[in-house]
């Protein structure tokens, strides 16, 4: 007979695997783009089709995730995920041509979706038979913990003079050993596997379209930042420990934003919540392109880590409330909005910075974005404010 689950020691498995699927997974290129950039010759345009590729491929793992054929094969599939994602990290400092830069992030976008979502149903299962919902929070966390950690790697290699390739092969061994970590801490599939009733269709509603929308808006705004970031840091000339400092601070700032703000939710509601996050995360944005010297993309980067995991959950909070008979068809739809906006973003600020010169302008641009994605989804309806 199985043992009872632990709920703390699945949430810190799902705090490792979320650390390997999206903190270094999705989020290690940023730090290392600027290499990238510098020492072969990419541009601005170049690195937003690979950026995007990659969360075209976040977007079909999403999509293809959100269906029944995968029940009772979860946990085996959240370590295919976390496996590939170690594979495809090392792989991308194997080549130096474009072509294979945009298809290797794309199926290491498959695999972030695969391990992320199959990690989150497996542990956030036995989080709710144990009355541990407290605990998603820890799960939520290794985003943060992805990204500090990462950028202390990459840091690190920059100091010692390691060239661009370095900091993707030793994201693979840290992803490597994040899988190895995650085989006995979720030792099991979800709890009441199996149990799979038909849903109903999405309701005709116009406040959960709104908040569809303004979730793709949301998507589009955070990433140009989230992309961009260090990037912006070396046009400012800030210097390599800059660099460092700032996408460790966005991971810092990261550990522990849902907490933070599921409070405001607690005393507000989910569309205030999610509206003043996106308000705060325009302010960094601009902040970040605003100000010179190493105030600017410091707090900046404190700001994009405060808010945007917080938001993608409470986004999604605020959508199961608004159709709670179809929770899978919401999440479809609500990720592939979100997944249309980051595709678009990285492709758009790209070409903008490659004319203009800058990242000023495709800066300006997300934060009007951010500013009217809270507008809409503060919109929402009065059911979506009573989360």
């Amino acid at each position: 007979m199985t043992c009872p689950a632990s709920p703390f020691r699945l949430a810190l498995g799902g705090l490792i695997a979320m650390a390997v699927a999206m903190g270094i997974g999705r989020f290690v290129y940023t730090p290392i783009l600027p290499g990238m950039m510098e020492e072969i010759g990419l541009s601005a345009s170049d690195a937003g089709v690979i950026a995007s590729a990659n969360f075209l491929g976040y977007l079909l793992g999403a999509l293809v995730a959100a269906g029944a054929w995968a029940g009772g094969h979860e946990r085996r599939i959240m370590l295919a995920g976390l496996a590939a994602s170690a594979a495809l990290a090392a792989l991308m400092g194997l080549t130096t041509d474009l072509t294979a830069f945009v298809i290797i992030r794309f199926f290491a976008g498959i695999a972030s979706a695969f391990a992320m979502i199959f990690a989150s149903t497996v542990v956030f299962s036995h989080l709710a038979v144990a009355g541990r919902a407290d605990l998603q929070a820890v799960h939520f966390s290794g985003v943060g913990w992805g990204i500090a950690i990462s950028s202390l790697t990459i840091g690190a290699l920059v100091f010692v003079g390691a060239a661009w390739p370095a900091g993707w092969l030793w994201s693979g061994v840290l992803s490597l050993i994040g899988f190895m970590a995650v085989l006995p801490l979720i030792d099991r599939g979800p709890a009441m596997a199996g149990i799979g009733l038909r849903e109903a269709p999405l309701p005709k509603d116009r406040a959960l379209m709104k908040m569809i929308l303004a979730y793709g808006m949301f998507g589009f705004g955070y990433i140009v930042t989230a992309t961009f970031l260090i990037a912006i840091v070396r046009e400012g000339e800030g210097g390599r420990l800059l660099e460092a400092c700032v996408w460790l601070a966005t991971g810092l700032a990261g550990i522990p934003s849902v907490h933070f703000w599921n409070v405001f939710v607690k005393r507000w509601s989910l569309t205030a919540a999610y509206a003043a996050a996106c308000c705060v995360e325009a302010f960094g944005v601009l902040i970040s392109v605003g100000f010179g010297g190493v105030a600017g993309p410091l707090l900046g980067g404190v700001l994009l880590g405060g808010t945007f995991i917080a938001i993608t959950a409470i986004g999604l909070q605020a959508g199961r409330l608004l159709a709670p008979q179809a929770p899978r068809r919401t999440f479809a739809l609500m990720t592939a909005s979100f997944g249309v906006g980051q595709i678009l973003g990285p492709i758009v600020a790209g070409i903008a910075a490659d004319r203009t010169g800058s990242f000023f302008v495709p800066s300006l641009g997300a934060a009007a974005v951010l500013l009217l994605s809270a507008a809409i989804a503060w919109s929402a309806n009065s059911r979506a404010r009573s989360g």
